[in-house]
């Protein structure tokens, strides 16, 4: 969705609740704090249309230290925060990979850094009058025994409630782990509440949305004769993992003669530093494709080439999967 879009289904939602309070989620998906100048942006234009609702944002917790005065400063009242562990060992179980950037970082070192940047955030928030909630996840034979630790560590630093959830198996992953009975989720309970209040999840639910009625989502749109092609941003040819605004190529991906989609060429991107030229320039470039795929985008260059007849659609899946998935075949798995 566009920033447009986001705040027409807002509007709608503030209409539906009346009298009611509202408080508006920022959730992703990715981390809000991962691209922050989109994030202030929304948030400006919140409190421009909207001064009355509360702001609420769930974030892994990079870069909130930093940015925890500016977040108040903007509206930001509730940060629901995703602590899994304060210890790199367990973290490094739970975690395939931490992407702090633009880059993933050695697992040890995006460890080390996950846990300082969570301590200083949440220290931070709160000196800023943030009201900041832990969000742990209940990994059977990981974490359950870590939550008091962690309850602990945390209201040191000034969390004030901490939620849990159990962990519920996504379709298609690749890694079998049992939920937890309810039986352990209450003695988990039990433990984190000699530390800190343990309350539901306001912003999260499974499956990483907000609460409440859920946003719309277009339809991707599909080949045609004129655009029967799809363009990919990527580093390493086998995932979608470049922002929009670093591509110095394009893969081009479309049909071949006997139908089955692949890699049909590599186009350069032209030079950046010319402004919403070059989002035109792109669109130019790209007229023979459907849709762009790419990890990230910001609202200029997706509104520019929307209105040149080309959808940016941001994903970290691989590549293969994408394109089968838009020609009609099911979405692989990584």
């Amino acid at each position: 969705m566009s920033i447009a879009d986001a705040l027409d289904h807002v509007s709608t939602q503030v209409r539906k609740a009346s009298s009611k309070p509202v408080m508006v989620a920022i959730t992703g998906p990715g981390d809000p704090l991962a691209t922050p100048e989109i994030t202030f942006e929304i948030l400006t234009l919140l409190k421009e249309k909207f001064p009355d609702v509360s702001i609420g944002l769930l974030t892994f917790g990079i870069g909130s230290g930093r940015l925890a005065g500016d977040l108040a400063a903007a509206g930001v009242g509730y940060v629901e925060m995703k602590v899994a562990a304060v210890r790199r060992d367990i973290l490094e179980k739970l975690f395939a990979w931490i992407r702090p950037g633009q880059k993933t970082v050695k697992l040890a070192d995006g460890s080390a850094l996950l846990l300082k940047e969570q301590r200083q955030g949440v220290s931070a928030l709160t000196f800023h009058n943030v009201r900041v909630s832990v969000l742990t996840t209940l990994y059977p034979g990981y974490n359950i025994d870590h939550v008091a630790k962690i309850s602990s560590e945390m209201v040191e630093l000034g969390a004030a409630s901490m939620a849990l959830v159990p962990y519920s198996q996504e379709p298609g992953a690749e890694v079998e782990l049992e939920s937890p009975d309810a039986a352990t989720v209450a003695a988990a309970q039990a433990r984190v509440s000699t530390h800190l209040p343990v309350s539901p999840p306001l912003l999260y639910q499974q499956g990483g949305s907000a609460k409440g009625d859920s946003v719309p989502e277009k339809s991707l749109p599909a080949p045609s004769r004129k655009r029967p092609n799809v363009a990919v941003v990527s580093s390493n040819g086998m995932d979608v993992d470049l922002h929009l605004g670093h591509a110095i190529r394009f893969l081009i991906y479309g049909p071949r003669n006997d139908g089955l989609a692949c890699l049909l060429a590599t186009r350069p991107a032209p030079e950046p530093g010319s402004g919403t030229d070059r989002w035109k320039q792109v669109a130019d470039t790209l007229d023979d494709c459907f849709i762009l795929l790419t990890a990230s985008a910001g609202d200029c260059p997706r509104t520019v080439l929307a209105e040149n007849g080309l959808q940016v659609f941001v994903t970290e899946d691989n590549i293969e999967g994408m394109v089968d998935a838009l020609y009609g075949g099911g979405k692989k798995k990584k």
